[in-house]
């Protein structure tokens, strides 16, 4: 394999096509790999996470040309003040991450980047710091065993749960595998919604014309919950801002608003991409919480992605107990660190 560097966005640019081609048949297929979402973070710099760094995406082709393997990576200094080399998107708004390679490529491909990072000409990193891996990532097993062959210790961390749900065919059969008391609960929330004197309505936002606007208020109902009101430093609503508009081009997002009457009471920030949605975050005015507006819209949510033939519902992370009722099941996310 040949193996070079993309150090610029307007080199990342030039593969586009290919890499959202490829990440269709990697190993790891997840939204947050997508071209240009992975751009717009850049942008950003994960909406002011980090303060600086470099680009420094290895990529991978065969002797005819073709893009076998891709590691966006990026150059900075980690949380642990070491000169590190961390994946594109880490760490807080990029749920999961990997690299981007067919399962059958997969081990050449490790192979051919660590004998690139450790030579002559892969610079003077201490760590590779790569957050959020799925725990059963394939590429966990191959990266420690050619890390370790090459005198690098390997280090494996769990970090957090990210709960999903393995969609069934019908809505009946969802509500019939979870808890008996929260199918009670969904029923009659839903009901005493849909019988409220004000009329309820939710709807998925379809034209770009009215998307800043819409934007806005999901914005403004996630700053009801004070936690993510600190969140939402100005250049963190300038990257969701970015994000947003970028997907609902690209075709994978899904924002979702529950209004009564004429006021908007709660809205889920999705993503519908891979046959799954994503659910990426949340808000609610608490002035409407006696008609529970959070769990109607989720119930909605499901309801219509099981009628859309979706494979799964992924909460991603995080432990809140919502998750469970609506019957998430556990994975976990990792960190490794391979260092010199």
């Amino acid at each position: 394999m040949q193996i070079n560097v993309l150090s610029s966005v307007a080199e990342m640019e030039a593969f586009q096509q290919e890499w959202n081609e490829l990440l269709v048949q990697s190993a790891s297929h997840v939204p947050f790999l997508r071209h240009e979402y992975l751009t717009t973070w850049w942008q950003f710099m994960g909406g002011g996470e980090w303060q600086a760094g470099s680009l420094s995406v290895l990529t991978a082709h065969n002797n005819n040309g073709r893009l076998i393997g891709i590691a966006p990576l990026f150059a900075t200094t980690n949380l642990d003040g070491k000169s590190a080399l961390m994946f594109l998107g880490s760490i807080e708004i990029s749920d999961f991450l990997d690299v981007i390679v067919k399962p059958q490529d997969l081990e050449g491909f490790v192979e051919a980047i660590l004998e690139y990072l450790t030579g002559p000409e892969g610079g003077d990193w201490e760590v590779l710091d790569l957050y959020n891996f799925f725990e059963d990532s394939p590429t966990l097993p191959v990266l420690k065993e050619s890390a370790e062959k090459r005198g690098l210790t390997f280090t494996q961390e769990k970090l957090q749960p990210a709960p999903a749900i393995q969609l069934p065919s019908t809505w009946e059969d969802y509500l019939a595998g979870i808890d008996k008391k929260q199918r009670h609960e969904i029923r009659r929330k839903i009901r005493r919604a849909e019988s409220n004197p004000i009329p309820v309505r939710w709807y998925i936002v379809q034209d770009e014309n009215t998307l800043d606007a819409e934007i806005e208020d999901f914005l403004n109902l996630m700053a009801y919950d004070h936690h993510k009101e600190g969140f939402l430093t100005e250049v963190m609503r300038s990257q969701m801002r970015a994000s947003l508009h970028t997907a609902f081009r690209a075709g994978w997002l899904q924002l979702a608003f529950l209004v009564v009457g004429d006021q908007k009471a709660a809205a889920y920030l999705n993503f519908d991409d891979a046959n799954k949605i994503w659910v990426y975050n949340s808000g609610i005015d608490f002035s409407f919480q006696e008609l529970s507006p959070g769990w109607v819209l989720l119930g909605y949510l499901i309801e219509w992605a099981i009628n859309h033939r979706r494979e799964t519902f992924d909460f991603m992370r995080g432990d809140e107990a919502y998750k469970y009722r609506f019957g998430g099941k556990d994975r976990f996310v990792v960190r490794v660190q391979i260092h010199r």
